[in-house]
């Protein structure tokens, strides 16, 4: 794949956040591919680590603090996909971008089910991973506030935590910032357009239906029995909690 550099902007733009240089773990067994990225990533100031095997990714996030994680689901031993699950089931809240040879639209919202944030089909140009890594990245500047309270449920914006009642919710990164959107707005009606340019890019052009993928897995989190459901559609409209 080729290592296409004319985009717009300056080299690093996109990798430093407040808190310093941003550190991505790259998982892909393909050395030719790694080593294109590894060499994109690190001219735009990312601080890069690279494995091939999905046991040395679980080490390499037990033993360090990424910012990013970009995973490719076909690994030597073992599925991309069950690892995001295995991430995700352990706490792991970090933004996951997953590299797929799949490009079926089951394949796609499969990745999306299993945790990932975003997608990108092989073969791609570096302009386009390096883009995504940038919307995954954006975050906003200002002080997080107290924690979040509609309903029964809560959001501390600071710990990146979750309850519905007492019981602990583990949700992906874009989960919580859709759940976090969602509760500053509580009893109003947030359109789909406006999750997708406040919680995901205003040029976005991935599924069509991501929003309501990830609504749904949202809602499926949060569900307790004999509760009513926090999160409600309002036909044609959009999503409205509280």
């Amino acid at each position: 794949m080729p290592l296409h550099r004319d985009r717009p902007g300056s080299p690093g733009a996109g990798a430093v956040c407040d808190t310093g240089l941003v550190r991505l773990l790259l998982v892909e067994d393909d050395v030719s591919l790694a080593t294109v990225l590894e060499r994109g990533l690190a001219e735009d100031g990312y601080a890069v680590d690279h494995v091939g095997r999905a046991v040395d990714a679980e080490h390499a996030v037990a033993s360090h603090e990424y910012d990013v994680l970009v995973l490719d689901i076909g690994l030597p031993d073992g599925n991309g996909l069950d690892l995001c699950a295995r991430f995700r089931t352990g706490g792991v809240a970090t933004p996951i971008l997953m590299l797929t040879a799949r490009d079926s639209l089951s394949d796609k919202v499969a990745g999306l089910d299993h945790g990932a944030d975003d997608y990108l089909t092989k073969p791609f140009d570096y302009p386009e991973l390096a883009a995504r890594l940038r919307a995954l990245l954006r975050r906003p500047t200002k002080t997080l506030g107290p924690v979040l309270e509609v309903g029964d449920v809560r959001l501390d914006p600071a710990s990146h935590r979750v309850w519905r009642g007492a019981i602990t919710v583990p949700l992906t990164a874009r989960e919580f910032s859709l759940l976090d959107y969602l509760m500053r707005r509580p009893g109003d009606v947030v359109s789909r357009t406006d999750l997708l340019e406040h919680v995901w890019d205003a040029n976005y052009d991935g599924l069509s239906n991501v929003v309501d993928v990830h609504i749904a897995n949202l809602r499926r989190k949060l569900e307790l029995p004999g509760a009513p459901a926090p999160i409600q559609t309002v036909r044609g409209q959009g999503y409205q909690i509280g």
